[in-house]
């Protein structure tokens, strides 16, 4: 098993910027594909970024294109998003997620273990 922190969220004005960490503890992290997802009030969580193992590849939703990034230190046991140009349509509770074989990377139901996620609010 996995335990998954997530850190990083708060309040931020348009236009500004947050870095999500999740920290991983209990089985070796590099055994896991990682992914973001968030989840805002009223509607359906959804896929933001993942990134496998080895960090080679990546995935993510078109609305985040050129302003999300996603990173991982397997030496720290942690992955990173990295938000900038933040929009209001951006708020949502942020939450991370470890998969041992994932099958869609944008798929929730591919994962196995999930943090507690962390608020992200952004301001008009």
């Amino acid at each position: 098993q996995v335990q998954l922190v997530e850190s990083g969220g708060g309040l931020v004005q348009a236009g500004g910027s947050l870095r999500l960490s999740c920290a991983a503890s209990g089985r070796t992290f590099s055994s896991y594909d990682m992914g973001w997802f968030r989840q805002a009030p009223g509607k359906e969580r959804e896929f933001v970024f993942s990134i496998s193992r080895s960090g080679r590849s990546i995935s993510y939703r078109n609305s985040v294109k050129g302003r999300f990034t996603i990173s991982r230190d397997n030496a720290k046991n942690t992955v990173y998003l990295q938000m900038n140009s933040l929009k209001p349509e951006d708020t949502a509770v942020y939450y991370c997620a470890a998969a041992e074989v994932c099958a869609a990377a944008e798929v929730a139901g591919s994962y196995d273990y999930w943090g507690q996620g962390t608020q992200v609010t952004v301001s008009s």
